[in-house]
């Protein structure tokens, strides 16, 4: 009887064993950056926003976590690597081009999307409205170099109000850990 429930346990143990690590892993949220080009062209952008997130009390792998997906400026990838971003159930995506943002709001209706652009993003359909985006994508654009803080500035707005949401654990935040 005794090798009968060793076994047992050996098998649940197997059994059970990635699903826990894996939401060991995950213990807090993850932003997906979506580039269009290289890491190193995105360098200056993420450092700032890193910066921003630690000005509130939020740092990589200690309370929040990073996912990258580059495109190497091959923006045929971009669908997939979006795609790839939501599979790894992201918290968020923060979309750093046109391109970017488009494959983002392509893959996913859930998954907020925070967007920092040089176009219009009513022209080029990621929102309907500059006063009221709708859906689950909002950001900034800019036109010129002068409006550049503004964009950080509201992508760690926001970011700051996610996570603060994500990270709620009482009973009643429907993203309460368990």
């Amino acid at each position: 009887m005794r090798r009968r429930e060793f076994i047992r346990l050996v098998l649940w143990s197997a059994a059970t064993l990635p699903q826990m690590n894996a939401r060991a892993q995950q213990a807090f949220p993850v932003i997906g950056v979506l580039g269009s080009s290289t890491a190193g062209d995105y360098g200056p952008m993420i450092a700032a926003f890193r910066k921003g997130l630690g000005e509130t009390g939020y740092f990589e792998g200690r309370n929040v976590g990073f996912e990258y997906a580059w495109a190497d400026d091959h923006y045929d990838r971009l669908p997939a690597l979006a795609t790839k971003l939501t599979e790894r159930r992201v918290s968020l995506i923060l979309a750093a081009a046109t391109p970017s943002a488009l494959a983002a709001k392509s893959a996913t209706s859930t998954i907020p999307i925070v967007f920092a652009i040089g176009g219009d993003p009513v022209r080029t359909g990621l929102v309907t409205s500059l006063n009221s985006p709708g859906g689950n994508v909002t950001g900034a654009a800019h036109i010129n170099v002068d409006t550049a803080p503004t964009v950080r500035t509201a992508a760690r707005a926001f970011a700051e109000q996610y996570l603060a949401w994500a990270t709620d654990e009482s009973d009643e935040s429907p993203n309460a850990f368990s």
